[in-house]
């Protein structure tokens, strides 16, 4: 697998789990439950959208040296 790709997969999976935890940290503040399945579904999204912006971006962001 290419750096560029394996990169681009793991910054995805540190966004959707970032964004489980600030959805776990609004469930725990305002006391409403997400569905399950909306969780799921935009957690999917985020991740596919986090990992198609850094390949895209890839040679355009700081600290992207490596070949």
């Amino acid at each position: 697998m290419r750096l560029r790709t394996k990169s681009s997969l793991l910054w995805g999976a540190v966004g959707g789990l970032a964004f489980l935890v600030l959805l776990q940290g609004y469930e725990l503040l305002a006391a409403q439950p997400v569905d399950l399945g909306v969780k799921f579904g935009v957690a999917v999204l985020v991740t596919a959208g986090a990992a198609t912006l850094t390949y895209a971006a890839h040679g355009r962001l700081p600290g992207s040296e490596s070949p």
